[in-house]
């Protein structure tokens, strides 16, 4: 069976929609037949995305609002039929040191990186559950299964998203309900301009991410890592005594990959929209 006859018919919603990596992974999705539905706060560029691209679906989804999504994933099954997939995409990566990091914006990004994939994969369960099918995919980070310096909350919040969805995993086994995760390393979309990934790891295109989720979807495992090399890397550096590790991260450049390495000019529009200014 093709990728295509996979996925074609299949209903999939993806929150930050608008777009990057929830945008590429759409618009792979509805050239393969789907059904596809994104939402995004940003209601002026979520509608731009999908009229352009002829989604079924689009509209103003706040992820850390339970009636907004409510309210999103009701208009999507009245309009486009029950949810197949369910793709917790939206995310938020300020940079810099904690202590700088304002508390609001420390709430904002546990807010929608955390929050809103535990409220996202909630409402969705109690959709699939009684139908005994279903896919929830959350995109957490190679940053979960690592610590970088300059993205302390980030980290925190992909650790959780990581720890969350494994936990699913093993609470709904058996329902017909399918929980898994995706871990991109940097990749090149706005929320990583600025950024040059660091030594031997280069950054990975939103369109190999969409290729991981459409795998994910054709053949349902506990999580996928982009790049290939990347989660080598990040897995066998977790695996070394935790001086040894350090050290090769440091060797590489994580160490100031996200702090003094940042061109603060190329990011500042990402970081201004990310911080809700």
């Amino acid at each position: 069976m093709s990728a295509a006859d996979r996925v074609a018919g299949k209903v999939v919603v993806i929150t930050g929609g608008a777009r990057g990596i929830g945008l590429a992974t759409a618009t792979t999705l509805h050239g393969l037949g789907a059904r596809v539905a994104i939402g995004d706060i940003d209601e002026t560029t979520v509608k731009e995305s999908g009229t352009a691209r002829d989604f079924e679906f689009y509209g103003r989804l706040d992820v850390t609002d339970a009636a907004s999504f409510e309210s999103f994933l009701d208009e999507v099954e009245r309009t486009v039929g029950p949810v197949d997939v369910l793709i917790n995409n939206a995310g938020i990566m300020p940079t810099g040191k904690l202590v700088e990091e304002p508390d609001a914006i420390t709430r904002r990004i546990l807010d929608i990186n955390v929050y809103g994939v535990i409220l996202g994969s909630k409402l969705a369960l109690a959709r699939m559950l009684p139908r005994r099918s279903g896919h929830v995919i959350n995109i957490a980070s190679l940053a979960g299964e690592s610590h970088i310096p300059g993205l302390a909350t980030y980290n925190a919040s992909k650790h959780a998203v990581l720890g969350f969805s494994d936990t699913l995993r093993e609470e709904y086994r058996g329902t017909g309900v399918h929980i898994s995760s995706v871990l991109p390393t940097l990749t090149n979309t706005e929320l990583g301009s600025g950024v040059t990934a660091p030594r031997i790891m280069r950054a990975a295109e939103p369109e190999e991410v969409a290729a991981a989720i459409v795998g994910l979807i054709r053949a349902p495992k506990s999580k996928v890592r982009v790049t290939r090399v990347a989660g080598v890397i990040s897995r066998t550096v977790g695996f070394l005594p935790e001086s040894l590790g350090d050290a090769i991260a440091r060797g590489l450049g994580a160490g100031h990959a996200f702090l003094d390495d940042v061109d603060t000019e190329r990011r500042r529009a990402y970081e201004e929209r990310a911080r809700g200014r």
